[in-house]
């Protein structure tokens, strides 16, 4: 897989740091259009000590996390220069649905595309894939601003 933009360029446009940082690799990018990331699930994630020790499955809520994140590089990239450097703050998430759980040693492939891009807020549509096939999917709305 090609890199667009690597963890340098991710952590240039996303304020999360260790171990919330939930984007590795950013695969495919069109500006004001879609995204597609990639996060590599491994057991050394902080969050498998406890969901569960016996079952490791990454967390529902850290999967749309990671759309969230994407969906943060794709709306930066795509900001005209007055409004670069803003923040993405997520609103609100709907019709999340989860259809496989995410383990260790998963590739999770996170695409975005953009519905709606207005004068402060942008809606999002994304689906999370392991292997080819949807784990979850869900619609984001976000607010950019000061």
């Amino acid at each position: 897989m090609e890199t667009v933009f690597d963890i340098k360029s991710i952590m240039q446009n996303l304020p999360h740091r260790y171990p919330f940082l939930m984007v590795d690799r950013v695969i495919e990018f069109v500006k004001n259009e879609r995204i597609v990331a990639l996060k590599n699930v491994t057991i050394n994630e902080p969050f498998f000590q406890g969901h569960f020790p016996d079952t490791p499955i990454m967390p529902g809520v850290l999967i749309v996390e990671a759309m969230g994140q994407a969906g943060g590089v794709l709306v930066t990239q795509s900001l005209p220069p007055e409004n670069q450097g803003k923040l993405i703050y997520f609103m609100g998430f709907d019709d999340v649905r989860f259809r496989k759980p995410v383990v260790p040693g998963d590739q999770l492939i996170l695409e975005l595309e953009m519905l709606k891009l207005r004068s402060k807020v942008v809606k999002m549509a994304g689906v999370a894939k392991v292997d080819g096939k949807i784990v979850a999917e869900a619609k984001l709305m976000a607010a950019y601003g000061d």
